[in-house]
């Protein structure tokens, strides 16, 4: 029900059946969901007098939203929080191709996009969580080694249907082949410590009640835990510890993933959606972003939030993010034939 209002709600500020022709506004439509992104669209339109409108649903039912409008899409900009969504989005012909260095040159080379069809806002870590009261940190070391039997009911984690768990494991499938994800897979189910449910914060919390050791979260939510004005939230995100994985020498790097924005091909308001790009790649925006958000920002220029770099730097995954969509069929058909559920 919910998703339907949303929807109707949109059909009446967008006018769905027309395109939205205006030298003052720029349409969004976003799977983010913070106050920070409200209070950056503010701003925006404050700076350059260009009124923001946005649409919020998952990313899969934007996708199917702006391939049934087709060239009555009113949308300028497709954001996400997966590199996957707007590769699938590039690749069913939705978005367009930009110049990213006439947008923004101090993003970060590594996370941009090859095919130059979308550009990164955010980046975070895919990382473990760890009680230091139980776990060693010289026991910690790769996603691989996560099958060790030493971790035999001690691991956290969402479910297969989350789209962080199939960007890891796309990346697995990337790394390593099919037969060696599937392995994996069943074999991190023979380490759970529960079964999957809640988000991120959730299976931080679950450490902190003891209920297990160790939790495979994003880096940003405990950024978020950790500044929260709630005490108990607070005290939560205290009391573990960060690790990033494959570290070593030898390793790959920590998984990563980005929120990005694409431009939609059919764009009616383009001039508006590159001074939208320019603005939320800003120095400015980044700051906010990760000081915020706790997300690590993508413009060379901006350092990460002194909360956030105390956790340490890390050597980051250099994967060509698209891999995280080529292979995401790959790795839903592993989970779905796994006991991951």
């Amino acid at each position: 029900m919910k998703k339907i209002i949303i929807f109707l709600v949109s059909i009446v500020l967008f006018g769905c059946q027309h395109k939205q022709v205006d030298n003052k506004i720029v349409n969004i439509y976003s799977k983010r969901h913070y106050q920070v992104d409200k209070d950056l669209f503010k701003k925006f339109e404050e700076e350059h007098n260009i009124k923001v409108n946005i649409v919020k649903a998952n990313s899969d039912e934007l996708i199917e939203r702006i391939k049934t409008e087709g060239k009555n899409c009113p949308a300028d900009l497709l954001i996400t929080v997966d590199a996957g969504k707007l590769y699938k989005a590039a690749n069913e012909n939705l978005l367009t191709k930009i110049n990213t260095k006439e947008i923004n040159a101090d993003i970060k080379e590594e996370l941009l996009d090859k095919n130059s069809f979308w550009l990164p806002i955010t980046y975070r870590a895919r990382i473990i969580a760890y009680n230091p009261k139980k776990v060693n940190i010289d026991e910690l070391s790769t996603y691989e080694d996560l099958t060790n039997e030493k971790w035999k009911n001690r691991i956290l984690v969402r479910t297969s249907s989350n789209a962080y768990n199939q960007a890891l494991l796309s990346s697995l499938v990337a790394h390593h082949g099919e037969e060696f994800a599937l392995k994996w897979s069943n074999n991190l189910v023979d380490n759970f410590a529960r079964e999957p449910k809640g988000n991120d914060r959730d299976q931080v919390r679950a450490i902190v009640a003891n209920i297990s050791d160790i939790a495979i979260v994003n880096s940003y939510y405990i950024g978020l835990l950790q500044s929260s004005s709630d005490s108990l939230d607070k005290k939560t995100g205290e009391s573990v510890k960060v690790f990033f994985p494959n570290q070593a020498k030898n390793e790959r790097g920590t998984h990563i993933n980005i929120s990005g924005v694409g431009l939609l091909k059919n764009s009616p308001n383009k001039d508006n959606a590159l001074k939208f790009m320019k603005f939320i790649t800003s120095e400015y925006a980044q700051e906010y972003y990760t000081n915020n958000s706790f997300e690590y920002p993508v413009n060379k220029n901006v350092k990460p939030s002194a909360l956030i770099a105390k956790w340490g730097d890390f050597k980051i995954d250099h994967l060509d993010l698209n891999e995280l969509g080529i292979k995401r069929k790959k790795a839903v058909e592993i989970f779905e034939k796994s006991r991951w559920n």
